[in-house]
């Protein structure tokens, strides 16, 4: 591992730190590490690295399902991979299973689930679906045990997962709903109320080497429109804006909604 390297852990460490520590963004010194022996590496792996040639979907939800690396697997029923069609126009991340999620092995099937599937396709207005065009998935894949909010060890743990999925999906881009899924995909302290509706690019966590560049639009998580209606409203205007990037960046997507006004 290089020094460079080292130094993107401990920054996000740091940035996890004050999340966890009340939200805020706090000064920290700046470290300089040695680089590790490196190997070197091939061609071969560095193609490997960018397409996920030798990765795939079914491999990464094996491995999950016989995931030890943090505590949840002691209490979890079910592991959560996620689901979706394998060449999604839009991947949306969110926190973690639920109850519903854990029993089922499914992602988002629980009331605040039913509703994500009412604001993707929204009438027909937004015209998405895990069926047709979405993947759906968590950035933690086993349930905290009563809901809690995700522990900094098990975010570290579950995040290679979730990275090589966006590897293999290379979705056109990416709806990250909650405080934990936008914090986690852009390495932020901010809230999810001062960064939501606002196009951004997921380029990867600093836990990960990888090789991204797609547009990523932060909203509320499903339940917490749930909990206070009143976040309805601008939930639906990130859902008109997503549609309209998703014009730019797909033909036939927008041939397809060239009719359907908002």
């Amino acid at each position: 591992m290089t020094g460079n390297d080292k130094a993107k852990i401990a920054s996000f460490l740091d940035l996890a730190g004050d999340y966890l520590d009340g939200g805020f963004k706090k000064p920290h010194q700046d470290c300089i590490f040695p680089d590790d022996f490196e190997i070197p590496v091939t061609n071969s792996e560095k193609k490997s690295e960018i397409d996920a040639s030798d990765d795939s979907l079914e491999k990464i939800a094996g491995e999950i399902a016989g995931c030890t690396q943090c505590s949840l697997c002691e209490t979890r029923t079910h592991t959560v991979p996620g689901e979706g069609v394998t060449s999604p126009l839009v991947m949306v991340i969110g926190e973690g299973p639920g109850e519903d999620e854990d029993l089922s092995g499914r992602p988002f099937v629980g009331r605040a689930g039913q509703l994500l599937d009412r604001m993707l396709d929204s009438k027909g207005k937004m015209g998405l679906s895990r069926k047709t065009n979405c993947y759906i998935a968590n950035v933690l894949k086993c349930r905290p045990p009563g809901n809690r909010n995700p522990q900094m060890e098990e975010i570290i743990s579950c995040i290679p997962f979730l990275v090589r999925q966006i590897k293999i999906l290379r979705p056109k881009a990416i709806l990250a709903a909650g405080n934990t899924a936008v914090k986690t995909l852009l390495d932020s302290t901010e809230g999810i109320t001062r960064l939501r509706g606002k196009f951004t690019f997921f380029t990867g966590t600093s836990l990960m080497n990888s090789i991204f560049n797609i547009p990523l639009l932060p909203t509320f998580h499903p339940s917490a429109l749930l909990r206070d209606e009143s976040l309805k409203a601008p939930v639906w205007e990130d859902m008109k804006t997503l549609r309209s990037r998703l014009c730019e960046l797909d033909g036939e997507f927008a041939k397809t909604m060239s009719d359907i006004p908002l």
